[in-house]
């Protein structure tokens, strides 16, 4: 595996994104459909891509945890984190990194239904988080309570927004579930969810279980994306 070679924080994400205008421009050719073509011109001129290419990370998406990272303090040096459908494992690798783990203080456990190629201080469960086992493996592979649970699952894309809303956040839901029981005293909760907020009953319970509750869209996150974030800390063990 090649790891990141630096800390994404304030300054890798702020070069990774600054001043690229569109250059590339891809044309139609083949079987490739106009949205097909629309992507991979985006992909192509896309900033944090090239940023993540340039750095070893593994996805994109390495940037939108840094920064949340960067703004609220969820990875401290020794911290023990759960990430829940890690796979390709770009949050995973800025966990281990900046948890320390790859140094040995901190746990990383990265957790998917699909396959992924290892991260370095990361152990990872090819496992459904949802399995009845999964947070007593889990509390033991990282010598304790987690002080992170975090999830950037999204289930596929329908085309239908009133049903990618509700499997999103069916999915944030049973993340919580399982965060909820392998969360020490004053950890946090980081997920995915669309704009539109979080659904109350979910709302509702990480108010009662947290002391702050936020939602976030990241700079990394594509301005035309629904997704943002939910953002709990300071979690009140029962």
């Amino acid at each position: 595996m090649s790891g990141a070679r630096r800390r994404p924080g304030k300054g890798g994400a702020k070069s990774a994104s600054a001043g690229r205008a569109l250059t590339v421009k891809v044309k139609t050719a083949g079987k490739r459909t106009a949205s097909s073509t629309r992507w991979l011109e985006r992909q192509l001129n896309d900033p944090y891509v090239a940023g993540a290419k340039r750095l070893g990370y593994r996805s994109r998406a390495a940037f939108k945890l840094a920064q949340l990272d960067d703004r609220f303090g969820l990875i401290k040096p020794g911290a023990r984190v759960v990430d829940l459908g890690a796979a390709p494992g770009g949050w995973t690798q800025v966990a281990a990194e900046r948890s320390k783990a790859r140094e040995g203080r901190g746990h990383v456990v990265a957790i998917d239904l699909s396959p992924m190629e290892p991260i370095e201080g990361a152990e990872f469960l090819e496992l459904d988080f949802l399995d009845p086992d999964a947070p007593k493996r889990i509390r033991a592979l990282l010598g304790g309570p987690a002080d992170l649970v975090m999830s950037d699952m999204a289930a596929p894309s329908t085309g239908h927004p009133q049903t990618d809303h509700l499997r999103i956040m069916g999915l944030a839901e049973a993340a919580y579930d399982f965060a909820a029981e392998v969360l020490a005293p004053g950890g946090a909760f980081l997920a995915k969810v669309l704009r539109g907020g979080t659904e109350r009953q979910l709302l509702d319970a990480l108010k009662r279980d947290f002391s702050a509750v936020r939602h976030v869209k990241p700079p990394a996150s594509r301005a035309d994306s629904a997704e943002i974030y939910v953002v709990a800390t300071g979690f009140r063990a029962a």
